[in-house]
């Protein structure tokens, strides 16, 4: 396995540079996403790694060794794609042997290698079976026993559960998880959806216009958002448009309709137009709360309801509590509703910071 370290990354389309001046190291072992939306720059960055698109600028390492004008062959990855590129005419056994047939190992280790990683995908059962007599998700299990039977340092994956249905897709990425903490190699994976991120990822870079707006653990991008762009990207939240005001005892968030909340994290950021981040499940339903607001409509998700709220500052609040079978709220009820102040998130009036202090872009 090998630590991936990107230096002033450049790539260039059409004389426009889609990617410029990126950074990014990758520890060793680690499972690292590149998340973003369609266009970001994730996919052309993972096949700068690979060697399949050209590097128009900066440095590309695998440990101390730099990769820029390496053959692709020579860069010993382990390449999963969506549409899982395996090939129809061989069988599944044939499939997986197929790296290490090309590298000429020896019978012996050729067929320990191919067992092993048979059984690890637990899809030994089907060794003598073509791809078409699968289904999608074992299809992606052959191609990932392929792509780890030659013992790569580097493992890509492009979207690779995109294919699959969602059930399909919640089993694959546990597998995927489980099989690479049990490698333990070095994994860069590309994925637009950011449930499967947070599920699977040791650490994720999230990318907008090839650039990296921030880079953490699940938790701390969920938690500690750098920007507005990374808050909404990454779960769903609501943003309020608001005044940082400061008074005699420190600052205060102010509502458009007056409703003002302490925020002693703010005390040393100048007065400003804001933008308040608030998640779902930070409202709670409170009798005494001082929020007061009007059900508009409600969507039941089992474990959770979802709640649309109208109120004095907010004409449509998401908020959203753990369901109960007694449950009888509807369209038209008052609720009085109170904030989790710890886990709000205050952004500049353009969304491009996050005011709160001890919160890193990471990048």
């Amino acid at each position: 396995m090998s630590e991936i370290k990107i230096i002033n990354a450049k790539k260039i389309y059409h004389d426009v540079a889609v990617i410029e001046n990126l950074n990014v190291t990758i520890p060793k072992g680690s499972l690292f996403t590149l998340l973003g939306p369609s266009g970001c720059g994730k996919t052309t960055l993972l096949r700068m790694i690979a060697g399949f698109n050209s590097i128009e600028g900066g440095e590309f390492y695998f440990d101390d060794t730099k990769i820029n004008n390496m053959e692709p062959s020579k860069r010993n990855i382990g390449m999963v794609f969506q549409n899982y590129a395996i090939f129809p005419h061989l069988t599944v056994r044939d499939n997986v042997a197929f790296g290490l047939k090309q590298k000429k190992v020896p019978k012996d280790e050729l067929i320990e290698q191919t067992n092993k990683y048979l059984e690890l995908m637990q899809i030994a059962q089907y060794a003598d079976r073509k791809p078409d007599k699968l289904s999608g998700g074992q299809q992606q299990r052959v191609a990932l026993a392929r792509a780890l039977a030659v013992n790569p340092n580097v493992l890509l994956m492009d979207e690779p559960l995109s294919n699959l249905d969602a059930k399909l897709r919640l089993d694959m990425r546990q597998a995927i998880r489980e099989i690479q903490h049990e490698v333990g190699i070095t994994t860069v994976y590309v994925t637009h959806d950011q449930e499967e991120a947070m599920a699977i990822s040791d650490q994720i870079a999230v990318m907008k216009d090839g650039v990296i707006q921030q880079i953490g653990r699940p938790k701390e991008l969920y938690h500690k958002p750098a920007n507005e762009f990374v808050a909404t990207f990454i779960g769903r939240t609501n943003i309020i448009p608001a005044r940082l005001e400061k008074q005699a005892d420190g600052a205060y968030i102010v509502f458009e309709d007056g409703y003002s909340l302490r925020m002693p994290a703010l005390d040393q950021v100048e007065e400003q137009a804001i933008h308040v981040s608030i998640r779902p499940e930070e409202f709670i339903r409170d009798e005494n709360g001082p929020i007061d607001g009007t059900i508009t409509d409600s969507v039941y998700l089992g474990l959770n309801t979802e709640y649309f709220i109208e109120t004095g500052f907010a004409s449509k609040l998401q908020v959203s509590e753990e369901s109960t079978f007694e449950e009888d709220l509807k369209k038209g009820d008052r609720v009085r509703l109170r904030i989790n102040t710890q886990k709000l998130n205050v952004f500049s009036e353009d969304g491009s910071r996050n005011l709160i202090k001890g919160v890193s872009h990471g990048a």
